[in-house]
Order: structure tokens, then C-alpha cells, then sequence
């Protein structure tokens, strides 16, 4: 599985998109800091343990991540060793910042905000341009598939954004959908209201703070009393999980 070096100086962004490529399989590092970045994948690129990717913010402490990249850049030059792909993160929306960035070494640039779902396909696209693709082995303890969520006779395509139970389509808004696919990527496992908030609406929401507990309600309804199962359950003071071994 692909190793990624997040390099962003806002912690609570970091940890959401942390989190984020955890959930999807990657294995993740970070680090608030341009010259720690630059020690970081330099030395792993030297010890022939590079990265697959790293996300690239430019206003950092330490240096810059222009300077970063373009010290990766030199690195590749006089020692003949290969950086891995840098998409680049950041506020900074001119063209021309794009531009130099891209012209810096970089093979993508997104501006902040962005959507989570936008950054995770050009991760995608990125790692298979260079070489690195998603395994796709379906995990039997998860039902884990690629694309496809597995739980009894519910299945959810993350490609066609689809859920179904037993053949029959359950229509879903988008962050019900969200919500879903974070429980069951993360089943057996606990998740508290303000992970699944982060989550489904994005790390800087701002709005009613029970609305986790509005989509939870909305789901059992569609599924658990729909189809009489107990799929979603509620772990008191703590948060929600889906079992793998829910009845």
C-alpha cells in the first residue's frame, strides 16, 4: 500500500486528511514543518524507502514548500535519485502560484478548501501515473473490495455511489452516504460524534452539533427498520459502530 508524507502546519487539517488516507488504506506521515519535510523524504529517498506521494502545502515554518520542492528537485539532479509525486496544498488560488508550482516539479495543485473527495481521486490518479496502484484483494474480516463496502446483504459502491440490500436500491443524500461509508470502513471501531462530524461534513464545519445524530437517525431508518436489522449501533457516551457480527 502507498505511503504518504502530509506536509501542512494546520494540525486540525492535517489530522483530518490524515485520517482520511488512513481510512482508504494508505499508510500516512506528517509534519507541520518545510525542513523537516525535506530531511523527511530526502532520507527516504536515500535509504531506498521513499514515499509514494507527498501533499505539499507552500506557507510553512522552516522553509517554504516551493523551497521544498525545489531542493527535492535538485536532490534528484546531482544524485540521480527519483522524489515521489508532490501535489501541492494550498490557499495561495492565482494562476500564477499554480503555475509555479507546477512548473516547480509539482504534478498537481489543489486550493483550500477543497473537497475530500476531489483530493483522494487526484491522489488516486496521481499514484497509478507513477506507477503505484490501489490493491484491489477483497479483506474477508472487513468485506472490503476496492470499491465495493460490504455488511450482510448491504453493499455500498463508492465508484457509482450506490447502496443497496439485497438487490434493493436505498437512496441516500450525500453526507448520509458519507456517514455510512466512514462506519463501515471503520467497523468494530468506535468512532466518537467528533470524528464522524470532521468526516461527513468536512473539518471546519460550523452548525447544529447534533446533526451527527440526525444522519444516524436518518440511516436507521432507511436500513435498520427497513429491512429489520440492527446494523448501526450506539455506543452510550462515546459514539457509534457498526459490528461485523451485528445481528
Amino acid at each position: 500500500m502507498a505511503k504518504i508524507l502530509i506536509v501542512e502546519d494546520e494540525e486540525k487539517l492535517a489530522r483530518f486528511i490524515e485520517l482520511e488516507l488512513i481510512h482508504e488504506g494508505y499508510t500516512v506521515e506528517k509534519t507541520g514543518n518545510g525542513l523537516s519535510a525535506y530531511e523527511a523524504v530526502s532520507s527516504a529517498v536515500v535509504s531506498e524507502e521513499p514515499f509514494d506521494l507527498v501533499l505539499l502545502d507552500i506557507m510553512l515554518p522552516g522553509i517554504n514548500g516551493m523551497e521544498v520542492l525545489r531542493r527535492l528537485k535538485i536532490l534528484e539532479k546531482d544524485q540521480a535519485h527519483t522524489i515521489p509525486p508532490v501535489i501541492m496544498l494550498t490557499a495561495r488560488d492565482q494562476v500564477m502560484d499554480k503555475v509555479a508550482g507546477l512548473d516547480a516539479g509539482a504534478v498537481d495543485y489543489m486550493t483550500k478548501p477543497f473537497a475530500i473527495e476531489e483530493l483522494l481521486a487526484r491522489i488516486r490518479v496521481a499514484l497509478k501515473l507513477h506507477g503505484h496502484e490501489k490493491e484491489d484483494a477483497q479483506d474477508p474480516v472487513s468485506g472490503r473490495s476496492g470499491e465495493l463496502l460490504t455488511w450482510k446483504g448491504l453493499t455500498l459502491d463508492k465508484n457509482k455511489h450506490r447502496v443497496t440490500y439485497g438487490g434493493t436500491d436505498i437512496p441516500l443524500s450525500n453526507r448520509e452516504f458519507q456517514m455510512l461509508l466512514t462506519l463501515l470502513e471503520n467497523r468494530d471501531i468506535v468512532l466518537s460524534r467528533d470524528v464522524l462530524l470532521s468526516k461527513v461534513c468536512g473539518y471546519d464545519y460550523i452548525g447544529e452539533t447534533n446533526i451527527i445524530d440526525v444522519y444516524v437517525r436518518y440511516l436507521r431508518t432507511k436500513i435498520d427498520e427497513a429491512f429489520g436489522v440492527k446494523m448501526i449501533q450506539t455506543v452510550r457516551g462515546v459514539g457509534y459502530v457498526i459490528y461485523s457480527d451485528s445481528d
